[in-house]
């Protein structure tokens, strides 16, 4: 007859010889560390999310008890109010300008850095320096001084002979001026285009310069397919982005989405609804209308990506 010696089963040899600590210990410690963040996610995102939720469904003035009311603030959003239907019109134009364009003048920087010998530091610190400042009011504030009657914009242009006046006070130009103040804080995109660059082997191109591959077949057959994976997410990121702007459009527009409401974005009108006629059921009811909406934009972008973006141990399937 002989003994089986036995050991507590949560107890596991470390690799000097020695036990570790039980697996409850080690999972204890683990959510010690994380309880700040748990904490934080928990009271400063989901339950504002599920408070905010509630009142999408209420009359709700900020001053006053919330009053159920059911869907009434998304019928109402919906077939009523032909302000948020312009604001979607405005916002979707500013994303169609704004992220394209955006993406493609942080590609080129990025090229153009890639090659840069000396001095590179600066140059990447000086194009990156408009994604730290373009989001503040202040710089809003400037940007509409220098697009309004009389600014930099309107005198360049006057002496070119172009008499187009102040841009923020025509409605076919306010939204391009909102645009290309997102366009200017590129930095972002552009730095992890670099970093997208610099990982793509030099032999491809040695090998495509022998085969008397032109700059555009290397860009188009090399470049864009492996840079492919960093391109999406720049989109993706900068899609979400642009959907929330908010502050360019408050200022160009001194908080009424003006001229006839060609920079009312949906995150003004919102705000508008909200803070300005203390609508918040209605407000808290866009809001909810917007999460869906880009979480649908996004889930396409990633169906899409499927046809288009590469990943190198897919085996040239494209991505999964």
């Amino acid at each position: 007859m002989t003994a089986t010696a036995t050991r507590p089963q949560d107890a596991t040899p470390s690799a000097s010889g020695g036990k570790r600590a039980p697996k409850r210990e080690r999972q204890g410690a683990a959510w010690v560390f994380l309880s700040p963040w748990v904490l934080g996610a928990a009271l400063l995102t989901l339950l504002p999310m599920a408070v905010s939720l509630y009142l999408s469904f209420t009359d709700y003035d900020m001053f006053d008890a919330p009053r159920w009311i059911g869907f009434r603030n998304y019928t109402q959003m919906f077939t009523e109010d032909p302000r948020y239907w312009r604001s979607v019109i405005t916002t979707l134009t500013y994303v169609v300008i704004a992220v394209p364009l955006q993406l493609l003048l942080a590609l080129a920087v990025a090229i153009a850095l890639k090659s840069v010998r000396r001095g590179k530091g600066f140059y990447r610190s000086a194009f990156y320096a408009p994604s730290l400042l373009g989001a503040s009011m202040s710089i809003a504030l400037v940007w509409r001084a220098i697009f309004n009657d009389g600014g930099s914009v309107d005198n360049l242009l006057s002496g070119m002979g172009i008499d187009i006046g102040g841009w923020i006070n025509k409605p076919g130009w306010a939204i391009l001026s909102v645009a290309l103040l997102t366009i200017w804080q590129f930095g972002a995109p552009m730095v992890i285009f670099l970093a997208g660059l610099q990982q793509i082997p030099a032999e491809l191109y040695e090998a495509a310069a022998v085969d008397g591959a032109s700059w555009w077949r290397q860009f188009r057959s090399i470049t864009i397919p492996m840079l492919s994976p960093v391109l999406f997410f720049n989109l993706v990121l900068q899609m979400i982005q642009a959907f929330q702007v908010f502050t360019p459009a408050f200022a160009v527009s001194a908080g009424r989405g003006g001229p006839a409401d060609s920079t009312l974005v949906y995150t003004l009108y919102l705000y508008d609804r909200g803070f300005t006629a203390s609508h918040m059921g209605y407000a808290s009811a866009m809001a909810w209308a917007l999460l869906l909406a880009i979480g649908a934009v996004t889930a396409v972008l990633f169906r899409t990506s499927r046809a288009w973006v590469f990943y190198a141990n897919d085996n040239n399937e494209g991505a999964r």
